[in-house]
Formats: structure tokens, sequence, C-alpha cells
């Protein structure tokens, strides 16, 4: 288990995603970054949320649709 964030360079906190490493995750995470860019967001995987208070607060979603809508609008 680990979590997928999303932060905006620019603003206070995170959008996160609990998931599976793997080829899905790897896949998931291009495509975000092919809809979203390099400059603003900020695509990283956790393994625990609490050991990394420079993305609070998090709002967790459950969806990886809910996950990409969010990023997309950050």
């Amino acid at each position: 288990m680990c979590y997928l964030v999303a932060k905006n360079v620019d603003a206070v906190g995170c959008v996160a995603l609990r998931t599976t490493h793997g080829k899905h995750l790897s896949e998931f995470k291009r495509k975000i970054e092919k809809a979203v860019g390099y400059e603003k967001i900020q695509l990283v995987t956790i393994s625990r949320p609490s050991a990394y208070g420079e993305y609070e607060p998090y709002n967790f979603v459950d969806t990886e649709e809910e996950f990409e809508h969010a990023v997309v609008n950050m």
C-alpha cells in the first residue's frame, strides 16, 4: 500500500489517493502528468502521510476519478 499525492506548489495542502505500487500506478501517474504538466503540480508516491508533514493538510479521495478531477482543477 502507498499513497499517490498531488500538490500544487503554490498552495497549501494536497490531494491523496490510497493505492498500490505497480504498473497501473505508473501509468496512472503518467496520464495525470500529461494532463497537467510538470510546472505547478508535484506528484509523489509516499508510504505514510504522517511522515510527510510538508503536504498537510491531506484531502483524501476514494477513487482514481476523484483524484484526477481534483488534480486537474488545482
